[in-house]
C-alpha cells in the first residue's frame, strides 16, 4: 500500500530484536485518520512492542514510520508527543500523592513571565477537555483515592492535554470492571467523533467487535492481515489471532464434589482505616469443586484474600484448611498448609520483576529439595524446572529462563506465575483474576488447567470480576456484596441476569 496523507499512521518493515530474539519481523501497519483500529495478537506476539516503537519508548532495528504521509523519526516519547501521539500504558504512570489535576499538567505546566505555574489556566483547559469528551473526573482528589477506571481517564486526559491526535491504548479494559468498560467505550466513541485516531492494543474480542472498524493481526512478531471487523465473528477473530481453532466456551463434565477442604466461618475483617470490609462472611469449598466468587470490585474481595493468606488479621471468625485453623498466622504457614495463590496484581504480589524468570519460577520452593541441597541452590534443578514450565505453559520466548521477568509480556509473566502455583500441588488453589491480560488461546488453556485440577480432586476458589469466567468455569457461585455472601447458586441455576442482580445488591428471588 502506498504512502498517503489519508493515513494517520503508516509503519513499514518494522523489525526489532531483543538480544537474539526477533520480536518484530518486518511488520507493516496502516491506520486511517479518525478510525478506531485494533492491534490483535497473542501474548508475546509483539503488538505492544510495535506501539512502543511508535511512541518512542523503543528504537526499531529496521523500518520506517510515516505520520500523515510524511516520514518521521521518533527517538523518544517527547518526540512522539510533539508529533501528536499519546499513549496510555497498561500499568499507569501516575503519582499517587498528587491530585488528579497535578498529574494531568505535570511536565507540561503553563507558567507566567515570572515562571510561576498558572494552575487556574491549566484547570480551565482540562475542564474544557472533560466537558468536550464527556468524562466525569474530580480534579481535586488524590490519585491514591480514586478507582482504577478513574486513573485510566486521568491518563487519557494527560495525553489530550498535551495535544494528542493519535491515542494508543494498551490493553485498556484489562483492569476495568464492566461498568467502567462501558464508560471507556463512550469516551473512545466521543474521541472518534472529534476526529481523533485511536489505536487499541488488545486480545479481548468483545471489545474489538464493539469499538473498532479495522483490526491488524500480529502473530509471533509477523504481520498476518488487516481485516474489517464487521465482517468477522469473535470465533474467526480468535482463530486468526492464534492460528488454530479455539473453543471460546469451556468444555467440562459435571462436578462430583468430595469432602470439605476449605471453610470460612463468620469472618470479619477491617481495612487500614478501621472500617469493616468483610462482614460475618461464611463459605466452603469442597474437593473436586470450583467455587466462583463473583462481585463488583471493592466489595471486600481484597481484604478477604489478604486475611486468608494472613497478610491481614481477622477481627473475628475462622479460616480452616482440612479442619486446621490458619487465620492470623503467617504467609509462610498458609503456604505450608498447601494453599497456593494466583494473585491479581502480578507485578506487586506475583513476581520480583528484577529477578530472572528462573528465580521467579522457584520463588516459593528455593528452600526445598531438590532446589536447595545442604544450603546451596542447585541451579541445574532450578533451570530444569523452569524449562518444564516454559514448555508446558507456552511461555515466550522459549529461551527466557535467564531473562528478567519484567522483560516478558504481561501475559507471559502471568503464565509463569500460574504454572508455578499449580506446580506447588496445592490442596486449595485461590485464583484471583487468573486470566487478566491473557489472550483467548491462553485463557482456554488456563480454564482447562483449572478444570483438570478440579477433576484431580483439588479445591479451587476462583475470585473474578469477569462474569463470563465465573459462569463458565464455576461449579458453585457465591456473590459477595458489601463484604458478605448475599447469595449462592449452583451452576445450573446461575445466569447473567440472576448473578448480575445479586452483584448489584438485589435478591435472587426478586
Amino acid at each position: 500500500m502506498e504512502i498517503s496523507k489519508k493515513y494517520a499512521v503508516q509503519m513499514r518493515g518494522i523489525t526489532k530484536y531483543f538480544g537474539n530474539t526477533k520480536a518484530l519481523d518486518s511488520v507493516d501497519l496502516d491506520i486511517e485518520k479518525g478510525e478506531i483500529h485494533a492491534i490483535l495478537g497473542e501474548n508475546g506476539a509483539g503488538k505492544s512492542t510495535l506501539m512502543n516503537i511508535l511512541y518512542g519508548l523503543y528504537s526499531a532495528d529496521g523500518g520506517e514510520i510515516y505520520l500523515n504521509g510524511e516520514k518521521v523519526y521518533i527517538k523518544n516519547p517527547n518526540s512522539a508527543i510533539w508529533n501528536g501521539i499519546g499513549m496510555v500504558h497498561q500499568h499507569f504512570m501516575l503519582i499517587e500523592k498528587f491530585s488528579v489535576l497535578q498529574n494531568i499538567v505535570l511536565g507540561n505546566e503553563t507558567t507566567d513571565k515570572f515562571g510561576i505555574i498558572n494552575m487556574r489556566e491549566a484547570k480551565k483547559k482540562v475542564l474544557d477537555i472533560i466537558d468536550k469528551y464527556g468524562m466525569k473526573v474530580d480534579l481535586k482528589k488524590k490519585v491514591k483515592n480514586i478507582s482504577v477506571g478513574m486513573q485510566q481517564k486521568v491518563e487519557i486526559l494527560k495525553a489530550l492535554y498535551r495535544g494528542a491526535d493519535i491515542l494508543i491504548l494498551d490493553e485498556p479494559t484489562a483492569v476495568l470492571v464492566p461498568q467502567e468498560i462501558d464508560e471507556l467505550m463512550d469516551v473512545i466513541e466521543n474521541l472518534k467523533k472529534d476526529g481523533k485516531t485511536i489505536v487499541i492494543i488488545t486480545h479481548k474480542l468483545k471489545e474489538i467487535k464493539k469499538s473498532s472498524q479495522k483490526c491488524t493481526i500480529i502473530r509471533k512478531g509477523k504481520f498476518i492481515e488487516c481485516i474489517d471487523v464487521k465482517s468477522e465473528s469473535e470465533q474467526s477473530l480468535a482463530e486468526k489471532m492464534v492460528g488454530r481453532k479455539v473453543k471460546l466456551l469451556v468444555d467440562k463434565s459435571k462436578a462430583n464434589p468430595g469432602e470439605k477442604v476449605f471453610e470460612i466461618k463468620n469472618l470479619t475483617v477491617k481495612c487500614e482505616k478501621g472500617v469493616e470490609r468483610v462482614k460475618n462472611l461464611s463459605l466452603e469449598v469442597h474437593r473436586g469443586e470450583i467455587y466462583g466468587l463473583a462481585g463488583v470490585d471493592g466489595n471486600g474481595q481484597k481484604e478477604l484474600l489478604e486475611c486468608i493468606i494472613s497478610k491481614k488479621y481477622a477481627v473475628s471468625g475462622q479460616i480452616l484448611i482440612n479442619g486446621k485453623e490458619i487465620q492470623n498466622t503467617s504467609v509462610r504457614n498458609v503456604l505450608n498448609n498447601k494453599v497456593s495463590v494466583i494473585h491479581e496484581d502480578r507485578h506487586k504480589d506475583g513476581a520480583i520483576l528484577d529477578m530472572s524468570v528462573a528465580d521467579n519460577a522457584i520463588l516459593e520452593k528455593y528452600r526445598e529439595y531438590p532446589f536447595n541441597q545442604r544450603g546451596f541452590l542447585i541451579y541445574e534443578e532450578r533451570d530444569k524446572f523452569t524449562k518444564k514450565l516454559i514448555k508446558e505453559y507456552d511461555i515466550r520466548p522459549v529461551d527466557c529462563e535467564y531473562t528478567k521477568i519484567r522483560n516478558l509480556s504481561g501475559g507471559n509473566q502471568q503464565k509463569l506465575i500460574i504454572g508455578r502455583e499449580i506446580a506447588n500441588d496445592p490442596e486449595l488453589l485461590i485464583a484471583v483474576q487468573p486470566t487478566r491480560g491473557l489472550d483467548v488461546g491462553a485463557i482456554e488453556y488456563v480454564h482447562k488447567t483449572l478444570i483438570n485440577l478440579r477433576d484431580k480432586g483439588k479445591a479451587i476458589l476462583l475470585i473474578s470480576l469477569e462474569l463470563d469466567e465465573i459462569l463458565s468455569v464455576s461449579d458453585k457461585i457465591g456473590v459477595i456484596y458489601d463484604g458478605s455472601i448475599i447469595g449462592e447458586l449452583d451452576q445450573e441455576e446461575a445466569d447473567e441476569n440472576n448473578v448480575g442482580l445479586l452483584m448489584a445488591g438485589g435478591n435472587k428471588n426478586d
